[in-house]
């Protein structure tokens, strides 16, 4: 599903380099639920945002299904990232004057999709998270276990093959967490691929691979 060969990330300043991700190679299968961990620093979030099309490498290839993303343009990564990438932040990154509804249904609208296809996916995604009696109500008016809930939601709203996690439960106490990690194992289990960014351990027995990053550098991939 993805091959990332030889990806480098920099910054310059002057000419110095300041190295993010260096000579990276890893190889996701369809179906997988891989966890990223490192220190603080090392290039977790940079690569899941790398992977997600958010942002660029310096060097190297990334291929997504067989498509060399590295030779795409803007406008060609973010139709790839509409239609294949769901994307969870830990911030929630819900929009603040769109009701619950509304931003469930948001990825629907850039996708053009009908207005009665739409009204069927949103109820039905509502009632699978148990939140149909909110979905008048504002991210204000939501507790943050909920208002994760509801960015999971709009994540997966349009079936992405592809779950990109950035620390998902990082603002969220531990029961609510629990409560996401188990969203997160039965749609794995439904055949998503999910990959994760988190520095909680128990999080990463979640999933079926560990990769360790430090410095930038892959240090280990072993399976769970």
């Amino acid at each position: 599903m993805i091959k990332l060969r030889n990806i480098e990330r920099f910054h310059r300043n002057g000419p110095q380099k300041t190295w993010v991700l260096r000579d990276i190679n890893l190889d996701i299968k369809e179906g997988e639920f891989l966890t990223i961990m490192g220190p603080s620093g090392a290039g977790k979030s940079t690569l899941l945002n790398l992977i997600g099309m958010l942002d660029e490498p310096n060097s190297g290839e990334y291929f997504f299904f067989d498509e060399p993303v590295h030779q795409f343009n803007e406008r060609k990564r973010t139709d790839l990232h509409k239609h294949y990438l769901g994307f969870v932040f830990q911030a929630y990154h819900l929009i603040d004057e769109l009701t619950v509804y509304e931003n469930i249904e948001t990825p629907l609208l850039y996708r053009n999709i009908k207005s009665g296809e739409r009204k069927a996916m949103v109820a039905d995604i509502l009632d699978r998270f148990n939140m149909v009696a909110k979905k008048d109500l504002f991210p204000a008016q939501l507790s943050g276990g909920q208002q994760q809930l509801v960015g999971v939601a709009r994540a997966i709203i349009g079936k992405p093959k592809l779950l990109l996690a950035d620390e998902p439960t990082g603002n969220l106490h531990s029961s609510q967490g629990e409560q996401i990690m188990d969203l997160f194992k039965q749609l794995h289990n439904d055949g998503m691929t999910i990959l994760q960014v988190t520095h909680s351990e128990k999080n990463a027995q979640y999933g079926t691979r560990i990769v360790h990053i430090e410095d930038g550098f892959v240090r280990s991939d072993i399976a769970v």
